[in-house]
C-alpha cells in the first residue's frame, strides 16, 4: 500500500515511525513542501492510497477527490479537518480517521507570544547578538486586561494564565457560555467593548464562515493604540491585508502571529518585514508529544482500517 506523508516540513514522520518495520506492507513518502495548485497535488498523489494530514495545510474536496481514484483511507492530526469534504468521502467510501490533540501547546505558545510582545525579545535578542545592552522598556501584565476571543478549551486554558499573571480577563464569542465565563471569573463583555478596553486581545476561535475575516479595520482601529493582538488560532479570522496597514501606521502596538492566510508564509510577505510584528511559523501544535501522538495513532488508524475495525472515525 502507498502512503503519502503530507506536509512534514522537517521529516518527523521518519523519527517517530520504524518506516522499515513495516518495509513489506507499506510504502511511504515524505512530502516536505506544499502544493501550490490542484493540478500539482493530483500528479504528486494519484497513486496513493492513503493520505497522512495534518490539519488542514491541505484542501482535500471534491474535485480533488474525484481525481484520485485509487484514495482509500485518509489519516488526519485532530479529530476535526475542515478541509476535508466528508460528504463526498464518505460517498467515495473513503474511510477518514482522526486523532487526539494536546490542546496546552497552543496555550503555551499564545503565552510566548504575549510575553516576546510586551518584553519586547524581537528588538532586544536581535540586539544582544548585534553586542547592544537594553534598547526599550516594557510594561507589566499585572492590572492589565486581557480580552479573549472564544473562550473554548484553548481560551480557557489562556485565561486562567492571565489570572495567574493578575489580570482582569474577559471574553467574547458569539455563542458564549455564561456559566462557563462565570466558573473561569472571566467577565463576558460585547465584542466591542472587549476590543476598546483590553490591553491584550488573543483569538481563539474555531475558523468557520461567521468569523472569517472577524477582526479588520474596523475592529483594529476600535483598539487601544497601546494594545497587542494575538492570534494562535487559524488566520483568515484576521484581515491580514487589514492588520498590515494597522501596523505599518502603528494603529495598535503590534501583533503576534502564529497563523497566516497562506502557509508556510511567502519568503517576501509584509509581515515578514514588520517591527512590530512578532512572527512565528504555525508552532501552536508543534510538539514533540503531539507529533508522536499523530503519527503513532494515525498508523493503529490504519491498522484498525485494515481489519475492517476502524477508529476514530470522522463522519461528520
Amino acid at each position: 500500500m502507498k502512503i503519502a506523508i503530507l506536509d512534514d516540513y522537517q521529516n518527523i514522520f521518519k523519527e517517530i515511525i520504524e518506516i522499515e518495520k513495516y518495509k513489506s506492507k507499506f510504502s511511504f513518502k515524505i512530502f516536505n513542501e506544499t502544493f501550490h495548485s490542484e493540478e500539482e497535488t493530483v500528479q504528486a498523489l494519484s497513486e496513493f492510497e492513503t493520505l497522512f494530514l495534518m490539519r488542514e495545510r491541505t484542501i482535500i474536496n471534491k474535485s480533488l477527490i474525484e481525481k484520485l481514484p485509487k484514495l482509500k483511507y485518509i489519516m488526519t492530526s485532530g479529530m476535526r479537518n475542515k478541509a476535508i469534504d466528508i460528504p463526498e468521502t464518505k460517498k467515495r467510501k473513503i474511510i477518514v480517521c482522526g486523532t487526539e490533540i494536546n490542546s496546552n501547546p497552543t496555550a503555551e505558545m499564545t503565552w510566548a507570544l504575549i510575553l516576546g510582545l510586551v518584553r519586547n525579545f524581537k528588538l532586544e535578542i536581535d540586539n544582544m547578538f548585534q553586542g547592544y545592552w537594553q534598547s526599550s522598556v516594557g510594561f507589566e501584565l499585572k492590572g492589565k486586561r486581557l480580552g479573549i476571543i472564544g473562550l473554548g478549551k484553548i481560551g480557557t486554558q489562556v485565561a486562567k494564565i492571565g489570572k495567574a499573571f493578575g489580570m482582569e480577563v474577559s471574553a467574547w464569542s458569539e455563542n458564549l457560555n455564561l456559566s462557563h465565563a462565570r466558573e473561569n471569573n472571566v467577565l463576558p463583555m460585547t465584542k466591542e467593548d472587549l476590543l476598546k478596553t483590553s490591553d491584550i486581545v488573543s483569538i481563539h476561535l474555531v475558523l468557520g464562515e461567521r468569523y472569517l475575516n472577524l477582526i479588520g479595520k474596523k475592529e483594529i482601529n476600535m483598539m487601544k493604540k497601546n494594545a497587542f493582538l494575538i492570534n494562535t488560532s487559524r488566520g483568515p479570522i484576521i484581515n491580514e491585508k487589514e492588520l498590515i496597514t494597522a501596523l505599518e501606521n502603528n494603529v495598535i502596538a503590534g501583533a503576534g502571529l502564529d497563523v497566516y492566510n497562506t502557509e508556510p508564509l511567502p519568503q517576501d510577505h509584509k509581515l515578514r518585514f514588520l517591527p512590530n510584528a512578532l512572527l512565528t511559523p504555525h508552532l501552536g501544535y508543534v510538539t514533540a508529544e503531539n507529533l508522536s501522538k499523530f503519527y503513532l495513532q494515525m498508523m493503529e488508524n490504519l491498522d484498525s482500517c485494515l481489519k475492517n475495525k476502524p477508529i476514530r472515525v470522522i463522519d461528520n
